[in-house]
């Protein structure tokens, strides 16, 4: 019995482990299936290759035992070791098994780095918001990563999240969210603002955009920000309190992609992978929460 059976005999471990339930697990396997048989395929004809398609060493695990694996790292993110000792297979396999399923992910759920999309469903709103997080010491461009707000190294990513409209009618759930989009990351030194200036963020024309006072002289709807050595007219704070209530939702959102600590905790991964992993991440949020 795999891995994957067993664990599913238990849906709230399941849910507790993975941040999904069985359900969508097996929905996202169906999609996941085809795109990884044809990156393999791809990957076993590549140009230059010695060995025959199919030669050379398989892998241990089968695919749903691999996306549980993945899954497991996304939610807990522990250590490869203890991920090697769970799956029974080495500790330097795990990011054999693991790695080739982040970019497919990443291709199912299809998070965009600029150009945002509104769904019939969503309300036209667009809330933009970063969120940071420590990250290593590099080895090369230490104070490029050194935020100043932080006192130490980190990497900062921009969400922009939207709400779904109410069902109509009784008993209906509350409003949901969505992430519609992550830019590409960067280092903990660029300040919010020029964050938003380098994502260069595309939306529907008609959608309002909110942030928060780090974003201010930014097209976005923000908060005033009160003067040194003065005080918020009643207006100001009138209107700071219509802004907060609304803007909440980017708050909220990136909240529950923390649920998985990849996107929480110190971050361990090669920069350069950072981007996909948010939205890999951003991706499991919506199949459970939009």
């Amino acid at each position: 019995m795999s891995h994957t059976d067993r664990l599913r005999r238990s849906p709230n471990a399941f849910g507790q482990l993975t941040g999904i339930t069985p359900d969508a697990f097996d929905r996202l396997l169906a999609q996941l299936t085809p795109r990884y048989e044809q990156a393999d395929a791809r990957r076993k004809d590549r140009p230059g290759r010695k060995r025959k398609p199919g030669a050379g060493p398989k892998h241990k695990l089968p695919l749903s035992d691999r996306l549980l694996m993945l899954l497991i790292d996304y939610r807990t993110y522990v250590s490869h070791a203890f991920l090697g000792f769970l799956f029974g297979v080495d500790d330097s396999a795990v990011g054999r098994n693991i790695n080739p399923l982040g970019p497919l992910l990443a291709g199912i759920s299809r998070i965009p780095e600029r150009r945002v999309k509104l769904d019939p469903e969503d309300i036209r709103e667009l809330f933009f918001d970063a969120t940071e997080r420590p990250t290593r010491r590099p080895g090369v461009g230490r104070r490029e990563f050194y935020s100043g707000k932080q006192k130490r190294h980190t990497i900062k990513t921009q969400v922009v999240v939207v709400r779904r409209t109410k069902p109509p009618g009784p008993g209906a759930k509350p409003r949901k969210l969505r992430i519609a989009a992550v830019s590409e990351s960067a280092p903990g030194s660029v300040h919010d603002k020029k964050l938003y200036d380098r994502s260069r963020m595309v939306g529907p024309r008609d959608a309002k955009r909110m942030g928060e006072t780090a974003s201010l002289g930014t097209p976005l709807r923000t908060p005033a920000r009160k003067p040194r050595g003065g005080e918020l007219t009643e207006g100001q704070e009138a209107e700071d309190r219509v802004v907060s209530r609304r803007r909440v939702a980017a708050e909220h959102g990136i909240g529950k992609m923390k649920l998985w600590r990849v996107a929480a905790e110190r971050y361990r991964n090669p920069v350069s992978r950072h981007t996909l992993i948010m939205k890999d991440v951003a991706g499991l949020h919506n199949l459970m929460y939009a």
